[in-house]
């Protein structure tokens, strides 16, 4: 499973990239997490607001930061 976290790195988008590590270690799964801070690439996923999660090529979640809860449904 792949998993992106989009986000130029301001405080949102690292409490999303600490709930979807939370959601990871809940669910005991196999996953890459990546780290996407470059505006182009965001911008070519078609996400234009931050914080954005990605998971296996799908965008999941734009302009806000999710709930734990949420990221283990998408997990599953």
């Amino acid at each position: 499973m792949e998993i992106k976290v989009c986000g130029p790195g301001c405080a949102s988008c690292e409490k999303a990239q600490k709930t979807v590590e939370a959601a990871i270690a809940a669910k005991q799964i196999q996953a890459t997490l990546t780290k996407v801070t470059d505006f182009q690439e965001i911008a070519q996923l078609g996400i234009f607001s931050t914080p954005a999660v990605v998971v296996n090529g799908e965008v999941k979640c734009v302009g806000r930061v999710p709930k734990q809860s949420e990221v283990e449904e998408w997990l599953s």
